[in-house]
């Protein structure tokens, strides 16, 4: 058993240390005391152990070694990291299927509650695939898109339709490779096919298989879901929004919506306001209805509607322990199944929305979006009914305001305005050198790790060194939960350079683009900056890095490897699935150089595992520095820039006139 860690080991987050302290007294498991009880398999967490077949589980410890079937430690490694791949890709195509489903019943005025709310992003989006939509109704536009959309999943043969809003060289490298994705579910198939005992033992061969599976999810599954909840929901734009425990009420029914996918938990949010569910409310004795959220759910509801986030992945024990949650509503991906005996030791109903996830002892209300509404309302009245049966309450009064809701569209619309929406501002702070580079910060909790530290150190040292940050997922409510997702949060720690971009425009430096799924959002700022010129023809020349700080799901290889295939440069910290043990194997490296230098050559994106805080900044900032050099931009230097328009007027304006006057026209003082 590992050693037990101290609280302050444990998370960064004062409302979570908290909690967890409230754990221990009342003698109850969570997350982070599992994560000390149970040692992870040394074997299987380097990808050295195969359980294909019933010839096995094969464990290759020694230099040489081959399994039953003769199977190689780099065919094995390959296997496994692809399958992962593959799991994380159906996870997110998968969200993006119900999401194609969910646009078709509600252009056929089939799924009560649903409308269409952004008729431009409808347009915008069906143009790229020569929809006609002049003189069209919505509605048949979006029956035309969704038709477009669900064919994408089953289509055997040809290209998914999204790869086309790539940068042109980009599509090219793809062709040239062999991995534009035929249709999300056979290159899912596909993979679990090769993968299979017998089948394709060349692990570079492999790997290029799972560089296509993922691209079926990054450029088509997760790229169809963020345009239909944009469409469905509205594309976002900043909100006022808070996050942390402490948004959690104790006069209030408190309802948690926990998952990723918007469907419900949207209809749940409609609901809270409906007269009949507030004096249902009011009747039991509550002010109202709290809603909050958890995970990426909390993300897409707070990034449309202003809805707090209870916390990111590692919350979600601990919001149930503070004994005000009546219920916990949840959908797919991330839900412990821990969270019912978690639930018996207070009065917290779990409820299993998905006809995919059920949990043993949750109470199961099925979704169906032809009466979303109306699901909507039963699970808020199931939740009022159990008000009465709340004891006492801890809740933690920790909470930080927050602006989400930065979608690429009003970052578009930000830098430029309505009738010069552009990305030429952008382009323009990083040739010039105020902005020294992007670097997007996204992923996993991993109670393994320091919760958050990971992504707020790297947060936070590459915000001094003029990198502007954008996140999605936890890693965004891990930022927003110490207050750096505001305009004047730590905006004095922020480099000279991009501190006056941030002031000028107006601004946060860590920029809040949605839930995982939603990193396509990403991939396409990446695409019009590629296409505003200036920063190269192709993503692999933007002076860009994406990391994983945290990372611990199958969903986030998938992500890395789609942006990777896109020509993103990708750090997780964290254990390598694929690390192997250097002390015992020589030959154990093959396939972390393949997907470094191999992928890199072949995609001009590459994946590296780097555990240290510091190097992996210390990696980011290499590469960006090395990506403007190519461009022949000139070389970052701190000392540059600082004086934006804004704090100058700030000086100025303290002068007395005489001396304002000279500084301003340049001439003399009286």
């Amino acid at each position: 058993m590992a050693k037990k860690r101290e609280i302050q080991e444990y998370t960064i987050d004062p409302a979570a240390q908290q909690m967890i302290i409230r754990a221990e007294e009342l003698g109850i498991g969570t997350a982070f005391s599992r994560a000390d009880n149970m040692a992870p398999c040394n074997i299987g967490a380097a990808g050295m152990c195969c359980k294909q077949c019933g010839m096995g589980p094969c464990r290759l410890t020694k230099n040489g070694d081959v399994g039953v079937c003769g199977a190689t430690l780099e065919t094995i490694q390959a296997r496994n990291l692809t399958r992962a791949i593959a799991a994380g890709s159906a996870a997110h195509s998968d969200h993006g299927r119900d999401m194609a489903f969910i646009l078709k019943a509600a252009a056929n005025g089939e799924a009560e509650g649903y409308r269409i709310k952004d008729v431009a992003k409808l347009r915008m989006v069906a143009a790229y695939y020569d929809i006609k939509i002049e003189g069209r109704a919505p509605e048949e536009i979006a029956n035309d898109l969704a038709d477009l959309y669900i064919a994408q999943f089953g289509q055997q043969r040809g290209e998914v339709a999204p790869v086309r809003r790539a940068p042109k060289k980009r599509q090219e490298r793809w062709k040239a490779h062999n991995v534009i994705p035929r249709g999300v579910d056979r290159e899912v198939v596909e993979a679990l096919h090769r993968t299979h005992i017998g089948d394709d033992q060349d692990y570079e061969h492999i790997l290029d298989h799972a560089i296509k599976t993922g691209l079926s999810d990054g450029w088509a599954g997760s790229m169809i879901a963020t345009d239909v909840s944009d469409i469905i929901f509205g594309t976002p734009a900043p909100v006022l929004g808070q996050a942390n425990l402490g948004v959690l009420k104790d006069d209030m029914v408190n309802v948690v919506v926990h998952g990723h996918e918007p469907t419900l938990s949207e209809m749940i949010v409609a609901a809270s306001q409906d007269p009949e569910i507030i004096e249902y409310a009011k009747a039991a004795g509550a002010k109202g209805i709290q809603l909050s959220g958890i995970c990426c759910t909390a993300n897409e509801i707070l990034m449309r509607q202003g809805i707090p986030a209870a916390g990111n992945f590692l919350h979600q024990e601990l919001s149930i322990m503070t004994g005000a949650v009546e219920s916990m509503v949840v959908d797919v991906q991330c839900i412990m199944q821990a969270l019912v005996e978690l639930a018996k030791n207070f009065h917290t109903k779990i409820i299993t929305t998905s006809s995919k996830v059920k949990i043993k002892g949750a109470t199961h209300i099925e979704f169906d979006e032809h009466h979303a509404f109306s699901i909507a309302k039963q699970i808020l009245k199931e939740s009022i009914d159990n008000y009465k049966n709340r004891g006492k309450t801890h809740i933690p009064q920790i909470k930080e305001d927050l602006i989400p809701g930065f979608s690429h569209e009003y970052i578009n619309y930000m830098l430029g305005g309505s009738y010069r929406a552009s990305f030429r501002p952008l382009n323009d702070a990083i040739m010039s050198g105020r902005i020294r580079g992007v670097a997007a910060i996204v992923g996993c909790n991993n109670p393994r790790s320091k919760q958050d530290y990971l992504h707020v150190q790297v947060v936070r040292e590459l915000l001094k060194k003029d990198v502007l940050v954008v996140q999605t997922g936890c890693g965004a409510i891990a930022s927003a939960k110490l207050g750096l997702l505001l305009g004047e949060a730590g905006i004095d720690q922020v480099g000279p350079g991009l501190r006056e971009v941030c002031e000028t425009v107006g601004i946060p430096p860590v920029l809040h683009m949605g839930s995982c799924v939603d990193n396509t959002r990403i991939l396409t700022v990446l695409t019009q900056m590629v296409e505003e010129g200036g920063l190269g023809d192709d993503i692999d020349q933007v002076p860009a890095v994406g990391l994983a700080p945290e990372w611990m799901s199958e969903k986030a290889l998938a992500i890395a490897t789609y942006c990777v295939a896109s020509g993103a440069y990708v750090i997780f910290g964290g254990q390598s699935p694929i690390s192997g043990m250097p002390d015992r194997v020589t030959d154990s490296d093959h396939v972390l150089k393949y997907i470094s230098e191999g992928w890199e050559k072949k995609f001009g994106g590459k994946l590296e595992f780097i555990a240290d805080p510091d190097e992996m900044i210390r990696a980011t900032l290499e590469h960006i520095d090395k990506k403007r050099a190519a461009l022949g931009l000139p070389e970052w230097k701190a000392d540059r820039f600082g004086r934006s328009g804004d704090a100058q007027m700030v000086e100025l304006e303290a002068l007395p006139l005489d001396q304002r006057r000279a500084a301003i026209y340049g001439v003399a003082a009286d």
